[in-house]
């Protein structure tokens, strides 16, 4: 039982890193030479899924992490 949640422990990590690093950020270098950052922009299609799966996968490796500390 302790090697499956060691398991899932290291793949929902590995994906939560890839979802984290596949969200598109801001305005990127734009702001170090002075353009304005105040477009407001509304997650729609992929990068709202994309959003609620990083929140997902959070709470799943939590709760994974606290399962494995309550075996141990």
């Amino acid at each position: 039982m302790l090697t499956f949640l060691l398991i899932a422990q290291i793949v929902v990590a590995v994906t939560l890193g890839l979802s984290t690093l596949l969200q598109v950020k801001g305005g990127g270098l734009g702001g170090i030479f002075g353009q304005a950052d105040t477009v407001f922009r509304t997650k729609r299609g992929v990068e709202k899924t994309l959003f609620q799966m990083t929140i997902v996968l959070v709470v799943l490796l939590v709760l994974i992490s606290i399962w494995v500390l309550l075996i141990i």
